[in-house]
């Protein structure tokens, strides 16, 4: 392989950064054996191919246990997927020149028997390949449990960045660009098997829950939690604290995934080191969660507070001259609060974070409910679900029939309550993610009926963000849709603004999975500002439905400048604009004059059980 340098390089400069950029130090080959000296230049190890013996450890073992327990003592070895023979010996070489052991594996249909046989300490994944591209290659292998750890890291030549996101979301841990200089191949490839055997060298506790991730050193989500639990049943005192950073999505877009991640690698660093020697672990793309255990619970505000503002006295690079400082939401809550288990406290320290993102000096604790409280949580949840709709109505005329699905709940004695009753109360129980379920079950059959009887509809359905951020949540929806035919684009995903801002980058993952089967998000309750204005060019929607204040823009000028110019902005990204709650004319010609797309209120159709408004006929 060539490396053209530039013509002002001296050819003996030249002739030294190509051996720097090819070739791998004389000794590299034997850097796993101990008595290896710093300068050591034996030859290197014969090459390994396709055909030599193989160990036969049960497969997920690693090279480390086929070593006898030392995950040092042998050779790396590195499973290359790629149909281009060329570029599959190209790498093979080059690792087999710096003493790991490379099988080649052309055919992606045969990867999980090659995976089982040969037990790599990685896999180089390609991305374009017939029949079974790289990204799907890469789920398939993470549905095996034996798999779920096993590195892969993708080398394409795919020159959109987007895609680099994409890959990592199939369940990639790396992403390199070709064409890459042999060295950093080597250097890749060797640190991320280096911090996988690392790994393996921990303790695995009890019921095989790992207790740090390996390439941060944070604690990892079940370990973590798996204390909580203890620290419960030991009647510990102390605090759970749950730490969000905010503006997490408008980061990551200005700054790429990649720089976004380092980020909040480093923001988990820096509060490791406050909270330290308690353990804290990262919850998901943006939000942290420590236990101090035994901890005085009068300091728990303090502590609260010093995490967030170290937090944000840290500068942390991002550029070669800008440095990035982050602000967040910290709410905590006390073990002795009586919780019942670690799911029930995280929920509850959750919630109280909700809570601190309102206040102005961004800490809030969580206030458990009185007896008399709970029991009134769970007897508004004691009830018959009910839905009813509302005609989301086409200003310029449509005949789509659509129309937003309201939560309703008949109790025992016939009462019947609102979502603003139901949902506060299924979310501090728990049951959150249950009523969530029934409610787009009860839409989805509504769609099937419908589309059976000849008279399709769009349905708009509200979610939690705690439902959304769940994986068998999401897969469970698109195995539905795919398995009844529904037509994707007839479900518009309803996402409330103060849920979005909070938990941006964990629904913009689940909207861009949902896009594929066609399904539209529509950002509720929106109130235009900095942040919220960036979700409309961050989130992938479809629809913005105002904040109900805006139906009164016709008797207040300033609010009806406000209107006009969020129509324009979401005008200009292509999303669609709902007014809601318009009851009188003049409410529904301030909305025209502004430029909406759709309205609903009263002045329209009042909300009801059934779903035979007539738009064919409606105008405004």
């Amino acid at each position: 392989m060539t490396v053209r340098e530039p013509a002002s390089v001296p050819e003996d400069a030249a002739a030294r950064q190509r051996m720097r950029a090819e070739t791998p130090p004389a000794h590299y080959w034997r850097r796993w054996v101990g008595d290896a000296a710093p300068g050591d230049d034996a030859p290197p190890l014969a090459a390994a191919s396709a055909s030599d013996p193989v160990d036969t450890a049960p497969p997920g073992a690693g090279a480390a246990a086929k070593a006898g327990g030392d995950p040092d003592a042998s050779p790396y070895r590195v499973l290359i997927v790629e149909d281009d023979r060329t570029q599959a010996l190209f790498a093979q070489s080059v690792l087999h020149g710096a003493g790991m052991k490379a099988e080649v594996q052309m055919q992606p249909d045969g990867v999980i028997e090659a995976i089982g046989r040969f037990d790599p300490d990685l896999i180089l994944m390609d991305l374009h390949m017939p029949g079974l591209d790289g990204m799907r290659l890469t789920s398939l292998i993470r549905q095996q449990p034996a798999f779920q750890l096993l590195p892969i890291v993708f080398l394409t030549g795919d020159p959109d960045p987007e895609r680099q996101f994409e890959v990592l979301e199939s369940g990639a841990d790396d992403f390199l660009t070709k064409p890459i200089r042999p060295r950093h191949l080597i250097a890749a490839v060797s640190n991320r098997i280096q911090r996988t055997r690392a790994q393996l060298r921990q303790p695995v506790p009890r019921q095989g829950v790992l207790r740090s991730h390996p390439d941060t050193g944070l604690a990892t989500r079940s370990w973590l939690l798996q204390q909580v639990d203890e620290a419960l049943r030991d009647g510990a005192h102390g605090g759970l604290f749950f730490i969000e950073i905010a503006s997490a999505l408008g980061l990551r877009e200005r700054y790429g995934y990649a720089a976004f991640e380092r980020l909040m690698a480093q923001a988990g660093i820096c509060l490791a080191r406050i909270v330290a020697p308690a353990p804290l672990a990262r919850l998901n793309d943006n939000s942290f969660l420590a236990l101090l255990r035994d901890e005085d619970e009068s300091t728990l505000e303090r502590i609260a507070r010093d995490l967030r503002n170290s937090l944000a006295a840290q500068g942390f690079p991002l550029r070669d001259d800008e440095q990035v400082q982050l602000r967040s939401a910290v709410g905590y809550a006390a073990l002795s609060a009586g919780f019942e288990d670690a799911g029930s406290a995280l929920e509850a320290t959750e919630r109280s974070a909700l809570q601190a993102r309102l206040h102005s000096d961004g800490v809030a604790i969580y206030v458990p409910p009185s007896d008399s409280e709970a029991q009134e949580r769970m007897a508004l949840l004691d009830g018959q679900l009910e839905l009813a709709y509302q005609p989301i109505v086409a200003v310029a005329g449509n005949e789509q029939a659509q129309y937003q699905v309201l939560l309703r709940l008949r109790r025992s004695d016939g009462t019947l309550l609102s979502a603003a009753q139901v949902v506060p109360a299924a979310e501090a129980s728990g049951r959150i993610a249950d009523l969530d379920q029934q409610v787009m079950e009860h839409a989805l059959d509504m769609i099937c009926e419908r589309k059976a009887a000849g008279t399709p509809l769009r349905l708009f359905v509200s979610q939690s963000p705690r439902t959304l951020a769940r994986e068998a949540f999401a897969d469970w929806l698109l195995q539905t849709i795919a398995g009844r035919g529904i037509d994707g684009t007839s479900l518009v995903i309803d996402l409330r603004l103060g849920d979005a801002l909070i938990h941006s980058v964990t629904l913009d993952g689940f909207c861009r999975r949902l896009m594929a089967a066609g399904v539209q998000f529509c950002l509720s309750q929106f109130e235009p500002g900095t942040e919220a204005d960036a979700l409309l060019n961050q989130l992938p929607l479809g629809y913005v439905r105002m904040a109900g204040r805006f139906a009164g823009a016709h008797a207040d000028a300033q609010l009806r400048d406000q209107l006009r110019g969020t129509i324009d902005q979401a005008h200009r990204l292509g999303l669609q604009v709902i007014g809601q709650q318009i009851e009188d004319p003049q409410a529904a010609a301030a909305m025209w004059m502004g430029g909406i797309d759709y309205i609903q209120g009263n002045l329209v159709s009042s909300v009801g059980t059934e779903l035979d408004f007539d738009f064919q006929s409606a105008v405004l």
